[in-house]
């Protein structure tokens, strides 16, 4: 009976340990998503220095890096990170990611499409075809761009600045009618967007002067 006793006592103080050492060990993609890029960053540097084979430390890190815009880091990490496993996507989104803000156009575009082929409808599947979008109208084309920026207000109907981005892909493109539709959309979404208001008015002046 003692000895029963004796290894349930242990067995509790065991289990209690392991949950306070998991609540004592600090959580990066807490960090991150409450907006601590910083602590996120090295909370992540001190796992992967424990262990260079944590993808999830890389992953985090690189996204931290890039909410402060440092780019040469991030591009470290996402590279040790895609010689870990060449699959994961999110290290694929990132990479395009990090491209996109450094201007290197078709390597951005390689990962999103690499990304948008592995998980069509992944987590960052919205973000990937506007920042496609994006390249797009930073190379003039704006019919790609429109297809783009289309998909990406498909999978996030309520953003109202991506609405303002087709509506000028597709003024851009001369298809007058359905710009304005789209900015009629973005101010339906916020009354306040000075850049669709102006884009209406530019239109209109636009088509009257044609007639």
């Amino acid at each position: 009976m003692r000895t029963r006793i004796f290894y349930l006592l242990f067995s509790f103080i065991f289990i209690l340990s392991v949950n306070i050492f998991a609540q004592a060990r600090p959580d990066a993609l807490a960090e991150y998503r409450v907006g601590n890029f910083e602590r996120a960053i090295q909370i992540c540097r001190d796992e992967i220095s424990e262990n260079p084979n944590n993808l999830e430390s890389h992953v985090v890190i690189c996204w931290s890096l890039i909410r402060l815009n440092r780019f040469d880091e991030a591009m470290r990490f996402a590279r040790a990170a895609r010689s870990l496993n060449r699959f994961d996507v999110r290290i694929t989104q990132i990479l395009g990611e990090i491209n996109y803000y450094q201007g290197r156009n078709e390597e951005a575009l390689q990962f999103f499409q690499e990304y948008a082929n592995a998980a069509p409808e992944g987590a960052r599947i919205d973000w990937v075809y506007y920042f496609m979008g994006e390249i797009f109208i930073r190379q003039g084309k704006f019919r790609h761009a429109d297809i783009a920026l289309s998909t990406a207000v498909h999978w996030v109907p309520g953003n109202a600045a991506w609405w303002v981005r087709l509506a000028y892909t597709r003024e851009s493109a001369g298809d007058l009618s359905s710009a304005i539709e789209a900015y009629e959309r973005a101010l339906s979404l916020n009354s306040q967007l000075a850049d669709a208001q102006r884009g209406i008015e530019r239109i209109r002046r636009t088509m009257s002067g044609a007639q």
